[in-house]
């Protein structure tokens, strides 16, 4: 692909010691000397003010967190990114469970890279509905909600309740609330069409170009062509691509 074509990155590589089938099981001890080099190709495809969305998952090893996502995110600074967020995927609809020593998480990490502070995002293209709080809390201001009422705790924090009159919706935090359901795709670790989404919508605009290099089930792809973006996929297992194609409503000919 050619330098700085591609305006964002969004994807799910196999997790540590995971999909060994399909994918070889890439051990947590040798995760980021697996990734390293096809980060630096990230890097290079991405426009300067473009963004790398990484959705990954810790491990467990006897017992202890492995410490993997943390060393790919040093390891990601020391190649030149910003890490500029830790979006939370919190699963909606995930099932209780527990090991011995630990509960189930409920959660997954979404990682965020840049080359520039400056990137591009377009905020007002993911607000969501206001909380029936905040509506209800705004239909009985008082005195101190219409000046920027201080912290207790002097934190230099405060809020103006006054400012949400007549909102009907607000910007969302980083922790996205989303459920894992994706439908019966043919993929053992598809996510949910919400995610990326979210970050398509978030940090592009039609005509724009979307990578995915573990393209999976083509789920990125498939939205990136429902939000008229320009999309890229690339897939190790030839299994999934009839897959992808039908989805993308596409066939090897074309």
């Amino acid at each position: 692909m050619p330098d700085a074509s591609v305006n964002l990155i969004v994807t799910s590589p196999p997790y540590a010691d995971a999909r060994k089938s399909t994918y070889g099981g890439i051990s947590p001890d040798r995760y980021v000397e697996w990734f390293l080099p096809r980060a630096t190709e990230f890097k290079r495809v991405l426009h300067p003010r473009g963004t790398f969305i990484l959705n990954i998952k810790e491990r467990v090893v006897d017992g202890e967190r492995h410490t993997y996502v943390l060393d790919i995110i040093k390891a990601l600074r020391d190649q030149g990114w910003l890490w500029t967020e830790d979006w939370i995927w919190a699963k909606k609809n995930s099932t209780p469970g527990k090991w011995p020593n630990r509960f189930r998480d409920e959660w997954e990490h979404v990682l965020q890279f840049n080359v520039r502070r400056d990137f591009a995002m377009y905020q007002d293209d993911v607000r969501v509905p206001a909380k029936d709080s905040t509506v209800a809390r705004v239909q009985r201001l008082n005195a101190n909600d219409l000046i920027r009422l201080e912290s207790d705790t002097q934190s230099g924090f405060g809020k103006r309740m006054a400012c949400m009159v007549g909102r009907e919706t607000v910007y969302p935090s980083n922790v996205l609330h989303m459920a894992t359901e994706c439908g019966n795709v043919g993929h053992p670790a598809a996510f949910p069409e919400s995610l990326p989404d979210f970050f398509i919508r978030l940090f592009t605009k039609p005509g724009d170009l979307v990578l995915d290099p573990f393209a999976g089930s083509g789920t990125t792809l498939m939205v990136a062509q429902r939000l008229g973006r320009d999309y890229v996929g690339v897939e190790l297992n030839s299994e999934y691509i009839p897959i992808i194609e039908k989805r993308l409503g596409i066939s090897s000919a074309a």
